[in-house]
């Protein structure tokens, strides 16, 4: 069972989200919360798999809170529902710890199955979010990924934005014209160059250094 924490400054919101879950077998509302201050009160006593979070709100806003979450509750996902779909939004809660960013225009299956995604320890990104990242990421100061500390070949760099923009190993081979093999062997030098465990980490290392094509 995941059991899911909402935190939005809308009470109407929250009920219809929470009206949408608790009828999808394997998911439980388990709380609610208008902020972020709230949202960590309830952690004292309540541990829940997967934190819907927005950003705008009263109190202490979903950037600041997602932070404190993923220092202090590691084990708890943040999967932002937001209406910001500017660049800086994303970059700022995905460089804090979100395991996910979807808007919220998207359409409620989405929603359900980017919750089990980041459950699972996988990320979720709205294809717009994606487009976004992706820009970022293309359109970063070569100086920063100078001061990144850790250089980067061509081809792991390149390997570095496919994986970003949520391709799967087998289509990075296929974009790139060499074997899955070969790309898997380039996934687990990049996780043991820059030192995290997990493609999450992948995300958040190379939003941090704006790393791009080179």
């Amino acid at each position: 069972m995941i059991k899911v924490l909402i935190a939005d400054d809308h009470q109407v919101f929250r009920d219809g989200i929470e009206s949408i879950l608790e009828d999808v077998e394997g998911i439980e509302v388990v709380a609610q919360a208008e902020d972020g201050r709230i949202v960590l009160e309830k952690l004292k006593t309540i541990t829940p798999d997967v934190i819907l979070m927005d950003i705008s709100m009263g109190g202490a806003n979903g950037i600041e809170t997602t932070q404190v979450i993923t220092k202090d509750y590691p084990e708890i996902k943040v999967l932002v529902l937001s209406m910001h779909d500017e660049t800086d939004y994303i970059v700022k809660m995905l460089e804090a710890g979100a395991a996910g960013y979807l808007l919220k225009d998207a359409g409620s299956n989405e929603m359900i199955k980017a919750i089990q995604e980041v459950y699972s320890g996988g990320t979720y990104y709205s294809q717009q979010v994606s487009a976004a990242i992706v820009s970022h990421l293309t359109n970063a100061n070569k100086k920063k990924e100078k001061q990144s500390g850790i250089p980067l070949t061509r081809r792991e760099t390149e390997i570095l934005e496919l994986i970003t923009n949520e391709y799967t190993n087998p289509e990075i081979a296929e974009k790139l014209f060499i074997s899955i093999r070969t790309v898997d062997t380039h996934r687990r030098n990049l996780l043991e160059k820059l030192n995290v465990k997990n493609t999450a980490g992948l995300v958040k290392y190379a939003l941090k250094h704006g790393l791009g094509d080179s």
